[in-house]
C-alpha cells in the first residue's frame, strides 16, 4: 500500500462509527468461557481446544499470505483468504453443539450443508496437483519460506482434525470433512508454491543412504 492509499479519518468521521466492543469482558477470569449458545464450559474443554486450533491455523495462513505477497505464487492468496473466512464459519459450528436447546442458533451456524466448500477444495487440489512433479519419496517440509509456512499450517490442520474427532456428535459432518480435505489441499498448495517460486523441495532419504556433515 502506498502512502497515497492511506486515508486519515477526521474526528467527526470516527465519531460516526458504531461503538466498538471491548476486548476484555472479565467473564473468563475464573477459567470458563461461553459457547455461542450461552452455555459456559471450562476453558480446557474439547470445544475450546478445537476452536483454539482452528484460530491458530487461520493465523498461520495469515503468515503464509504475508510471505506470498509479491511472489510468483501470489495468486494463491485470495484462496487462502477464502479459507480463513470459512474457518471462522467452522469455528461458529464448533461453538454451537447440534444438541443445543437453541435450535435457531444451530440452524444459523449450519456449515456447508451441500458440501460446496469441500467440493471446491477437491477441485483446487486437482488443479494444483496436475502439473506437480511426481514424488516417489516422502517430501520434507521445505520449498522456501512461504511453502514451509503452509506446511506448518498443514500440521496445525491435522491437529484440528484429531481434536474434532472428539466432537463428531456435536458438529456437522461437513465441518469435519472440510477440515480433513483442507489438510490435503495445504500439502498440495505448499508443493505448488515451491514449484512456482523455483525452489527445490527436500525429500526423505533413509539414514543408510544419507551422507551429511554429521557422518564425517
Amino acid at each position: 500500500m502506498s502512502q497515497n492509499d492511506i486515508q486519515i479519518k477526521s474526528p467527526d468521521e470516527v465519531k460516526s462509527y458504531p461503538a466498538t466492543m471491548k476486548v476484555y469482558t472479565r467473564t473468563g477470569d475464573k477459567g470458563t468461557s461461553s459457547l455461542f449458545t450461552g452455555e459456559r464450559r471450562d476453558k480446557n474443554d474439547a470445544v475450546f481446544a478445537a476452536l483454539g486450533t482452528t484460530d491458530e491455523l487461520s493465523s498461520m495462513l495469515g503468515l503464509a499470505i504475508a510471505h506470498l505477497e509479491s511472489t510468483p505464487a501470489s495468486s494463491l492468496i485470495p484462496r487462502l483468504e477464502i479459507i480463513q473466512c470459512l474457518l471462522q464459519d467452522v469455528g461458529s459450528n464448533i461453538a454451537t453443539p447440534i444438541a443445543s436447546k437453541s435450535q435457531a442458533k444451530v440452524k444459523r451456524t449450519r456449515f456447508d450443508a451441500q458440501s460446496v466448500h469441500c467440493t471446491r477444495l477437491e477441485e483446487w487440489i486437482d488443479e494444483y496437483a496436475e502439473n506437480l512433479p511426481v514424488h516417489r519419496s516422502f517430501i520434507l517440509p521445505s520449498g522456501g519460506l512461504a511453502a514451509s509456512t503452509i506446511h506448518v499450517a498443514r500440521t496445525i490442520c491435522r491437529r484440528a482434525e484429531r481434536e474434532l474427532v472428539l466432537l463428531l456428535e456435536d458438529i456437522d459432518k461437513e465441518t469435519f470433512m472440510f477440515v480433513n480435505r483442507l489438510s490435503d489441499f495445504l500439502f498440495v498448495a505448499a508443493r505448488w508454491v515451491a514449484m512456482q517460486q523455483g525452489v527445490t523441495e527436500k525429500i526423505y532419504v533413509h539414514q543408510a543412504g544419507r551422507n551429511t556433515e554429521f557422518d564425517k
